[in-house]
Formats: C-alpha cells, structure tokens, sequence
C-alpha cells in the first residue's frame, strides 16, 4: 500500500515527519500518560489566562479538575465551549489542547471550560462522560459567578474527546433540560466499528493505527465491546436518529482512520 505521507500537503509534511508513529497499548499506556503528566500548566498562553478548578463529586468519593480559558477583554457573560481533550479515552489532559482552546477565547470571545475526565480502561464508559455532564452542569449552576451565558453554549473536543461531546449532546438532547447551540466535532472517534474493518488493518497512519484503536475502544467499552447490545451514549455513531441535535461542524483530515 502506498505510504500515506507521500499524499500529505507539502505545507503540513515537515510537521508530519515530526509524528509519532508507535501502536498505544497496555505495555506502553502508563509511560505515554506520565509523560502527559509532566506536561506543564502555565496560567496564561499568550494572554489567555488558564486557570485549574478542582470540584468535588457530589458524594465526596472523587475530584473533578477543569481548565478554564478565559480573556479580560472578553464580553461578559460569554458564551461557553465545554471541551474534552483528545487520546481514545485511554490518554490525555486538557493541557494538550492549551493552543488550540487559548485560539477560541482569542478568536470568539467565549469562556473555554476543558475537562480532565477520568480514563479507560481503570475507569470505563460511561465514566469519562459522566464527568464531562457533572462539568458543563457545574458550569450552568455558576454562570453568574463564572460570567456565562448559560443560553450559548457549546459542546466539542477532538478525537476521543469529539465522541464525548457527541455522545453528551444525545444525553441532554433526551434529558430535554440543556440545550447546547452547537457541537463541535475534531476528527471525532465516534463508532466502534472502525475496529471491524479489515481493509484498515495495513493502513499506514500518521498516528492512530487500527491496533491502537482497537486497544482504545475495547478498553472504553469493557465487556461490550464486540456486542450489538450497547449501552445508550457508549458509541455516538450507532444512534439511528440524529434529529432535533444542535447544528454540527465536523472537521477530518481524508488520510484520518476515522474518515474511512
């Protein structure tokens, strides 16, 4: 098969070179997410001010750390993104995305809220989306003291992080008591069945192989992974109707596995 970087955009193949390209897994999990750990947490990226909050879940048994991106000059009450951080649920923090949340506040004008939600596979569906639900619901009780316009908001992530904000949207939209305005979908990893697709095995990725993704879906899945019985919001992309949810951008790359 023919080697995908040599169908890159010349503007983006120096950056490609610079990927990574390794299978995730058990035997290599615990290194990726200390690496992650190491990562810095600046309070301002390039003046957008970032601030930690940690809130306690409602029984006192766990925390819940958020990262709030917010600008001075921003318009108040703003509009919320509630955002979840990529890594197929298995990896990842909400400082990965630093850049790219500081770029909306800079560019929107909204508050940006990114949850550090619990991992797979210690902590499996649906436990990485209850906490994003328990975030954007914390972030509406305290809209006056936040300065949010609890009327505007919107729900996104990349990757793993784009199927969390998916499978939240058809959550409140059956709830019928939060209405978000829009979602926001990065290469989002929506559907399970990417892992059946053969024809994907050999495909040469940039940096999310099918063994990785195999690995991240039957990690989040647990005992369901492989079954048509799913639980509802485990897997966004098996809803059968998609109507009465919010206006929808989606972006993806066509050389992405979850373009395929």
């Amino acid at each position: 098969m023919k080697n995908p970087s040599s169908r890159i955009h010349p503007e983006l193949r120096e950056s490609a070179k610079k990927s990574v390209k390794f299978d995730f897994g058990r035997k290599n999990l615990w290194l990726i997410n200390l690496i992650m750990r190491l990562i810095p947490s600046p309070t301002t990226i390039d003046g957008i001010t970032a601030e930690n909050i940690v809130i306690n879940e409602p029984k006192g048994t766990s925390k819940l750390r958020l990262r709030l991106y917010s600008s001075p000059s921003s318009h108040s009450p703003a509009p919320l993104l509630l955002w979840m951080h990529g890594g197929g649920n298995v990896m990842g923090r909400p400082e990965l995305d630093d850049q790219l949340c500081a770029h909306y506040v800079r560019e929107t004008g909204v508050m940006v809220i990114s949850v550090d939600y619990r991992l797979a596979p210690r902590y499996p569906f649906p436990s990485g989306l209850d906490d994003c639900e328990r975030a954007l619901r914390w972030a509406i009780e305290r809209s006056e003291e936040l300065g949010i316009d609890a009327s505007r908001i919107a729900i996104g992530g990349v990757s793993a992080g784009g199927g969390l904000a998916a499978a939240l949207v058809q959550r409140l939209h059956d709830q019928s008591d939060i209405r978000p305005a829009l979602q926001l979908l990065i290469y989002p990893m929506l559907d399970d069945r990417t892992t059946l697709r053969e024809d994907l095995t050999e495909v040469s990725s940039l940096v999310w192989s099918q063994n990785s993704n195999r690995y991240a879906w039957k990690a989040y899945l647990g005992k369901a992974y492989e079954t048509e019985q799913l639980p509802p919001y485990a897997v966004p992309g098996r809803r059968a109707d998609l109507s009465g949810l919010p206006t929808t951008g989606i972006g993806v790359g066509s050389l992405d596995l979850f373009y395929r």
